[in-house]
């Protein structure tokens, strides 16, 4: 149950007389209406109010629920005379000039009075328009059925879209406001209007309420009132856990690739061997490829530190740099006036990248590719990760290639391939760790398009699994971060 739903329960209790208990001696509504209607004929009489056409009867269909016997079903118009304000009118300036209260001064229960405006008005307007202590405003436009009740000893004036409710005879006026507040939250008072819904004289004047005899109402706002601070509690409590849930998927989510890259979310098993073979074994088929003029040879990287080393790790793996172990390409520079909306070799751009996806509508093409630049060309596993703007709210922007179509790689993106130390999969995993981050965050550069470079992804300290140990962390993770999602 929300905070609003258990308000709601309370006050919806306690306008069914259920909140507190009927007593005898505090009389009947229909006693305390006839005092009113009493004292609304005296007004009458003495040309304080105008007369009206007798409302409407209350019909079965109106009484949403059973009340007490003690208590009566009225219209509001019965209990309360009630106006607007003044249209603002600027060209208008006979009178005196006032400061007044439109709707956006106006909020349950409270109002906010700073900068407000000034027009002129009459001696007539004055009299409609000033407001007392102890009235009840309501809102007609706006947050329609918005209510709040002048306690100030200071009066003011209300602009046309406020409503001024003051009873003709003393009466709880607290508890009226509650009835506001709950018909409003329970979806009962309707607006009509084109554009902006509205709560309009002649609808607030034969809006029903149940009236319980006076001593009850004040016992029944002294109940609420007493309940409000544990349904503050119960909301900040509620707030909290609605945080924590909001969350924990994607809490859950990081913890796991944590664990994954820290050796804990699979066991070791020493029949796979050590990170240091495999790693032996890479750098010989590195200077392979670099024999064979496959791939080019890099500058040596600077041997790890043990303040780059976040937690230990387990004694078969290896603290490595990301670009001792796998290959890396940054996109090749064409130029934006050869693209195409159509052609023979596809594009892939930083806009085409998000995180886990690659999106396809808004693709360029080239209708002709040097064969000099068949490096550039992507394959299906690929893992890419774009230089620009590298992570956003959602995440890193990392995602793996997987499309049959000619597809070339322009810069600002890195390309990502495997030489057997590292699977594809863990290396996209690696992208998205909170290790890579932290690692590469501080070193981001630019102010109006933060980006980073492949020397910096490729001196990021990573840990190496042995290569089954790294598949079998990828599928334990392919099985659980599904479930994240789902709790989402």
């Amino acid at each position: 149950m929300t905070p609003q739903e258990l308000k709601n329960s309370i006050l919806q209790l306690a306008i069914q007389g259920k909140l507190v208990e009927q007593r005898a001696e505090e009389g009947t509504a229909e006693e305390l209406f006839a005092r009113i209607q009493q004292e609304k004929q005296r007004l009458i009489a003495e040309k304080k109010i105008k007369k009206e056409k007798p409302l409407p009867e209350i019909t079965e269909d109106e009484k949403s629920f059973e009340i007490p016997e003690s208590w009566k079903w009225v219209r509001l118009g019965d209990i309360f005379q009630h106006n607007t304000g003044k249209a603002l009118n600027s060209t208008n300036r006979i009178g005196v000039s006032l400061k007044y209260i439109t709707t956006s001064n106006l909020y349950w229960n409270r109002f906010e009075l700073e900068n407000l405006k000034e027009m002129f008005f009459t001696d007539a307007e004055v009299e409609k328009c000033t407001v007392k202590k102890g009235d009840l405003l309501v809102c007609e436009g706006g947050d329609f059925g918005r209510a709040a009740i002048w306690k100030s000893d200071d009066s003011i004036r209300i602009q046309n879209h406020i409503h001024r409710l003051r009873a003709y005879k003393a009466i709880c006026t607290e508890f009226f406001y509650y009835l506001f507040y709950l018909y409003k939250h329970a979806g009962w008072i309707g607006g009509k209007g084109i554009g902006i819904q509205g709560l309009s004289s002649n609808a607030i004047h034969v809006l029903v309420f149940p009236l319980p005899p006076l001593a009850e109402q004040k016992r029944i706002v002294a109940k609420i009132e007493e309940l409000l601070p544990y349904i503050d509690r119960y909301e900040q409590a509620w707030s909290k856990l609605e945080q924590f849930n909001s969350r924990f998927p994607d809490d859950m989510k990081k913890s796991l690739l944590q664990y994954a890259i820290q050796g804990k979310l699979v066991v070791q098993c020493p029949e796979e061997g050590t990170a240091e073979e495999l790693f032996a074994q890479i750098q010989q088929e590195k200077h392979r490829l670099i024999a064979e003029k496959k791939i080019k040879k890099e500058k040596p990287l600077p041997e790890i530190t043990d303040d780059e080393k976040p937690f230990d790790i387990p004694e078969s793996w290896k603290w490595v740099r990301f670009g001792m172990v796998i290959d890396m390409l940054s996109g090749y520079a064409f130029k934006s006036q050869d693209f195409k909306q159509e052609g023979n070799y596809r594009l892939l751009r930083g806009i085409n990248l998000g995180v886990d996806t690659i999106r396809w509508n808004d693709t360029v093409y080239l209708n002709e590719i040097s064969d000099k630049l068949g490096a550039y060309k992507l394959t299906i596993g690929d893992v890419l990760l774009g230089l620009d703007r590298p992570w956003i709210s959602e995440g890193i922007r990392v995602a793996i290639f997987d499309d049959l179509q000619d597809t070339f790689l322009v810069q600002r993106v890195l390309r990502i391939r495997e030489i057997g130390a590292v699977t594809n999969k863990y290396a996209a995993l690696i992208l998205r760790s909170a290790l890579f981050m932290n690692a590469v965050a501080p070193q981001t550069t630019g102010i109006s398009v933060p980006h980073i470079s492949p020397t910096q992804v490729g001196n990021v300290a990573i840990p190496l699994p042995p290569l089954a140990e790294q598949k079998r962390i990828v599928e334990k993770l392919e099985q659980l971060l599904p479930l994240c999602e789902r709790l989402k």
